[in-house]
């Protein structure tokens, strides 16, 4: 991933590719709790853990992205 400073870590970004499939395949876990978890909480708005399960599964969402980042800041040019 490349950022506007012409700071350029191709390499990180290929030794993190196979990282980020494996953390892909665990963020569609969490849009499967994501979803039930916001129907939960649109049957129930008075479960508040419900609201900490959603917010997790927003993290694990995320989880690809983060990643790559961490991987492409790890390895230098």
């Amino acid at each position: 991933m490349c950022s506007g400073d012409g700071d350029c870590r191709p390499l990180g970004f290929l030794l993190g590719l196979p990282f980020a499939l494996l953390s892909l395949l665990i963020s569609i876990v969490g849009v499967v709790i994501w979803i039930v978890g916001l129907l939960l909480t649109c049957i129930c708005p008075c479960c508040l853990c419900l609201t900490v399960i959603v917010e997790m599964a927003l993290e694990l969402v995320k989880a690809p992205i983060h990643v790559m980042e961490w991987f492409t800041s790890q390895i230098p040019c």
